[in-house]
């Protein structure tokens, strides 16, 4: 069996591989803030078989603290690559929260696998800075009653998110930090 920081590894290579540019100029984030540093994570994962390789560190990862789910899933879309490769490697269910409820036919806020009460729940999400992502998509599933027994991201920026998951009670494990790629915190 791989252990997970070969698997770590092997992402932050093709992280910084693929999905990695540096700039004199500040790019500007999603979160609103800038850095010389971009992260694309779904460009670094855009290959079946990297994106198999993170979903197994992330699984590794659970899997070493023996932590268990049954469904998996983020807000769209920065979550719905990973999730849907999370939930095939384990035969799980996925669901993807959409950033506003569909203003026709059933006007869902979640999509895929049904949330029900006591489901429970790893939200997960791409690149975090700021954390509004992956909490609003905590806020939707929570409304639906599951029991969200972590978070995780392929990449955090920071340390907002782990503070605002601490103050919900909701275990928040990155597989990498800003750290692990050598760039600056957000």
């Amino acid at each position: 069996m791989i252990e997970v920081q070969d698997l770590k590894d092997q992402v932050i290579a093709i992280i910084l591989g693929k999905g990695y540019q540096r700039r004199d100029q500040p790019f500007q984030l999603s979160s609103g803030g800038f850095s010389h540093d971009y992260v694309d994570c779904r460009k670094a994962l855009g290959s079946g078989s990297d994106l198999r390789v993170a979903a197994n560190a992330i699984l590794a990862m659970f899997d070493s603290i023996g932590l268990t789910f049954e469904l998996v899933g983020g807000l769209t879309m920065g979550a719905d690559p990973i999730s849907h490769a999370i939930a095939i490697e384990r035969q799980l269910g996925w669901f993807s929260v959409r950033k506003q409820e569909k203003s026709h036919g059933t006007g869902n806020k979640i999509e895929g696998s049904q949330v029900t009460p006591n489901s429970a729940v790893l939200l997960v999400e791409d690149v975090v800075t700021s954390g509004a992502s992956i909490i609003q998509a905590y806020g939707a599933v929570k409304q639906a009653q599951a029991n969200v027994v972590a978070a995780t991201s392929l990449l955090d920026r920071g340390s907002r998110a782990k503070a605002e998951f601490h103050r919900l009670d909701v275990p928040y494990y990155p597989l990498l930090t800003y750290q692990d790629l050598g760039i600056d915190p957000i």
